[in-house]
């Protein structure tokens, strides 16, 4: 497993990416498992779905520079939480890849996708009529910065119910291969503009978000 990229976005945010290259044995080896891990594993199809929940483990692991167990169940949202350790997170993975958003202090989401032009095809789903025609249908790294924006502020906020396209907007924004947008959630439970990051990660594109954002 080969660290591919770390960021200390501040003393209290940090994520990391990781390339998969061990066998699904290999990374059972470097963690410790209870009895509701093992049944986690146990219903994962074999193959890609199995690394990323098993890599994001040892990611997990490697950020917090323990050796001893670390208890990651979901809650009733399906949200990630650490029960023996105090930092929130959020976890991501994409075909290679798996990643780790870790804060001392308020919530992050963070969002990593493997661009391909099929997200043309599916941009109705995810975003307004009025989005759209600022950012532009045919603008393939505009639309994975959006989706990824959006996912990782779905996972910030950590309710289900939330809808990309009926609860998120995002402001008209000029796309970079790295940079910053706005986004305004507008959901039952929360209300809230949100500073999000996107970048270019080789062939993907990742998204990140923090409460309160950077300065």
């Amino acid at each position: 497993m080969a660290l591919a990229y770390l960021r200390e976005l501040d003393n209290n945010v940090r994520f990391a990416i990781w390339r998969i290259e061990e066998s699904a044995e290999d990374l059972i080896s470097r963690i410790q498992l209870d009895d509701r891990e093992r049944a986690i594993l146990s219903r994962l199809n074999k193959g890609k779905r199995t690394l990323h929940w098993l890599a994001t483990r040892v990611l997990l692991r490697t950020m917090l520079d323990t050796s001893g167990f670390i208890d990651c169940p979901s809650d009733e949202n399906g949200k990630p939480f650490l029960v023996n350790f105090p930092q929130r997170i959020s976890l991501t993975h994409s075909f290679d890849y798996a990643a780790v958003m870790m804060s001392d202090n308020g919530e992050v989401g963070i969002d990593l996708e493997l661009v391909k032009p099929k997200i043309v095809r599916i941009a109705d789903k995810f975003m307004k009529a009025d989005e759209l025609a600022a950012i532009g249908r045919d603008h393939i790294g505009k639309l994975y910065a959006c989706w990824c924006a959006k996912e990782a502020v779905y996972k910030l906020q950590g309710n289900k119910g939330v809808s990309f396209k009926d609860n998120m907007t995002i402001r008209p924004f000029d796309f970079q291969d790295q940079g910053i947008l706005f986004l305004e959630l507008d959901a039952p439970h929360r209300k809230e503009p949100f500073k999000v990051y996107y970048e270019k990660f080789q062939e993907y594109m990742l998204g990140y978000v923090m409460e309160g954002g950077l300065d």
